[in-house]
């Protein structure tokens, strides 16, 4: 499966990395945007406030399989009725609604230290 996920951070960078373990092909794309022509699904793991502006620097978008994972922590844009419905307006396909209870997990290689 092509995967293109949208924001390299906690959520977007670490979905990718396992999914690339599992074999599937992933792009990931930062605050620049791109082109996901190619992709089967892109995962929308920007912070909640930046919906709109990142999937507007996005080409290719029309018609495709997203994941939002956004969490309302700032609050969200009330023109759309949900974070789904914002992506949904960009993408005009299937929102997929993920939530993360349980925070992402960053590990970092400078940590020497184990608690």
């Amino acid at each position: 499966m092509n995967v293109t996920t949208l924001g390299k951070g906690d959520i977007g960078g670490g979905l990718a990395k396992l999914w690339e373990k599992a074999g599937h092909d992933v792009t990931t794309l930062g605050r620049e945007g791109g082109d996901v022509s190619g992709a089967d699904v892109v995962l929308v793991a920007v912070p909640s406030s930046s919906i709109s502006e990142a999937l507007g620097k996005v080409t290719g978008l029309e018609g495709k399989v997203a994941i939002d994972t956004a969490n309302a922590f700032a609050g969200r844009n009330e023109e759309y009725e949900s974070f789904a419905h914002e992506v949904k307006a960009h993408t005009g396909g299937p929102v997929a609604k993920a939530f993360n209870a349980n925070f992402a997990r960053r590990r970092r290689a400078s940590s020497s230290s184990r608690r």
